[in-house]
């Protein structure tokens, strides 16, 4: 994949996600019924401000990113709408969106049960993002993808319960009795730590997003780079990412679903993952 730097455009999503705070916060509590000067019902986009190449903020102050990108093709899509974006952080999207300060918020979003009874799920994805194994490097011979990892001990770092990742090796576990990873729960912890506990050999392998072992661990100024020589990823599945909607938005949701569909077929969500990924993801999705 090619990852932007984020450098500058991180600073300035920091700023624009403070004003746009600021801004918000100053207004309406809600975007439930705001027009625009046409007498058009504003669709106020939540993304978080640094998931590149995701979600962000660019260079020249702008929202950027795939699922930014698919969201404005969707605009165009539905022009009884104005659609405005607004770069905010990780929890404020979350909350936001569930309160009705924003309709949809987007951030490469797993479902899970817990966010089903908070959100509305359109019925499709927006994009994808892949989930794989991070391992020592002096087991990548025998340990090739995660039924190869199970039978070579399947001690996984524990996984929080109501994590996403969590579903994926249950799922798993589910799919293969005869072979299970031993799936521990525990609470969240820093990713320094895991990384620690596979490389010390108090556990085999972390389940990581490829996007954040490649930021944590692969780019030369990531915070735990000195790892890189000792670990190694392997790929398993893609995950479907979906945006968010408030619970009274879904009309919305439902044309947003006409709306990806059709960008679908045209070949317009692939021709953004090129540009974006330099890889179609969705691949990993059959």
């Amino acid at each position: 994949m090619n990852f932007k730097k984020i450098g500058k455009a991180a600073l300035t999503g920091f700023f624009a996600a403070v004003l746009a705070a600021g801004l918000v916060g100053c207004g309406k509590d809600s975007a439930d019924g705001a027009k625009s000067a046409d007498g058009k019902k504003i669709i106020t986009v939540a993304h978080t401000n640094y998931y590149v190449p995701y979600d962000y903020v660019n260079e020249q102050g702008e929202s950027d990113g795939f699922e930014v990108a698919v969201m404005k093709e969707v605009a165009k899509k539905l022009p009884q709408y104005e659609f405005k974006f607004v770069p905010t952080s990780n929890d404020d999207l979350l909350i936001g969106v569930e309160s009705g300060k924003y309709n949809v918020g987007t951030k490469g979003i797993w479902i899970t049960e817990a966010r089903k009874k908070k959100y509305v799920f359109p019925k499709n994805n927006i994009g994808a993002s892949v989930i794989g194994l991070v391992i020592r490097k002096d087991t990548a011979n025998e340990i090739k993808d995660l039924p190869s990892f199970a039978k070579f001990s399947g001690k996984l770092v524990p996984i929080a319960p109501q994590d996403a990742r969590y579903m994926v090796i249950e799922n798993f576990n589910k799919e293969h009795p005869d072979n299970p990873i031993k799936l521990v729960s525990s609470e969240n912890f820093q990713n320094a730590d895991a990384y620690s506990w596979v490389m010390e050999g108090r556990y085999d392998a972390y389940l990581e997003v490829e996007l954040s072992y490649k930021n944590n661990i692969v780019k030369e100024d990531a915070a735990y780079h000195q790892f890189d020589d000792k670990l190694s990823y392997i790929r398993y599945k893609g995950i479907e990412t979906y945006p968010i909607f408030n619970r009274n938005e879904q009309k919305f949701a439902d044309e947003y679903d006409k709306a990806i569909e059709e960008l679908r077929t045209e070949g317009k969500i692939a021709e953004l993952e090129l540009k974006y990924f330099g890889e179609s993801l969705s691949d990993y999705l059959k």
